[in-house]
């Protein structure tokens, strides 16, 4: 494992960056928290990104948090994932779902 950044999944929607620095922090140093948002109402999606120092803390990491109980959810914790390239796909998804949103409306 190259990568020492880490998907944190099905987060409790009152976890803070904090508290999950805090959680990883028992397995080495954590570089950076975030917990991803919705950018209208701010609100948590239930996920966010852990990057740990080190490579093998990311690793320990993964094999003591995959799968617990933390604020009565079971997180899912893996590698990264590069995130890929999206812009093309969301513009014509979203001109779709409007055209079809106004056709329906004239029926």
């Amino acid at each position: 494992m190259a990568n020492a950044k880490l998907y944190v999944g099905n987060l409790s929607y009152n976890s803070t960056e904090e508290s999950l620095a805090s959680l990883f922090s028992q397995f080495g140093e954590v570089v950076s928290a975030r917990i991803v948002t919705d950018r209208e109402t701010g609100r948590s999606k239930g996920f966010g990104f852990v990057e740990m120092a080190s490579p093998e803390a990311a690793q320990q990491s993964i094999a003591q948090l995959n799968g617990q109980q933390v604020d009565g959810r079971q997180l899912t914790v893996n590698e990264a994932r590069p995130q890929e390239p999206r812009q093309g796909g969301r513009g014509f998804g979203g001109g779709g779902r409007g055209y079809g949103g106004g056709g329906g409306g004239r029926y």
